[in-house]
């Protein structure tokens, strides 16, 4: 019993890590990503992702008569809006080698070819940062103190 109460609470000091949870999610939303990327190339649609705030949301850009405009993603479970848990942070900070206003929307093209771009998930501690190449490969290449 002593160990299975040991075992429990190292547990919960792991789950409890904020560098493991921001790796966490930054493995998450880089999936995701490129999860939609490739749904972008399949269905043959620009799809798109923003960060702002405690979470992302996916979208699709759809062709009206009174012109272009972003609807919020709903038929994927993958790509559902993500609310990030308590005290994370997520923005995407640059495309095509420029910053980023808040709340920005990074097209993914429906050829599969796209801008560099890179997002970033954060908390007052640590931050990730995730970047993407022309080809949609997302890879979590930095966490660090903040």
């Amino acid at each position: 019993m002593v160990i299975g109460l040991a075992a429990g609470i190292a547990y919960a000091r792991f789950d409890n890590d904020p560098r493991q949870t921001i790796e966490r999610e930054g493995r998450r939303l880089a999936a995701a990503v490129e999860h939609a990327a490739s749904l972008a190339q399949w269905r043959n649609q620009t799809l798109g992702v923003s960060a702002g705030g405690a979470g992302y949301r996916f979208w699709r850009r759809d062709h009206t008569a009174d012109g272009d405009q972003w609807v919020p993603l709903s038929d994927d479970d993958v790509l559902a809006a993500r609310s990030l848990p308590d005290g994370l942070t997520a923005a995407a900070t640059q495309y095509a080698g420029q910053i980023l206003p808040p709340d920005s929307i990074l097209p993914l093209a429906a050829s599969g070819r796209n801008e560099p771009y890179a997002m970033e998930i954060a908390s007052t501690e640590w931050r990730a940062l995730l970047v993407a190449d022309p080809l949609n490969r997302v890879v979590l290449s930095e966490i660090s103190p903040r």
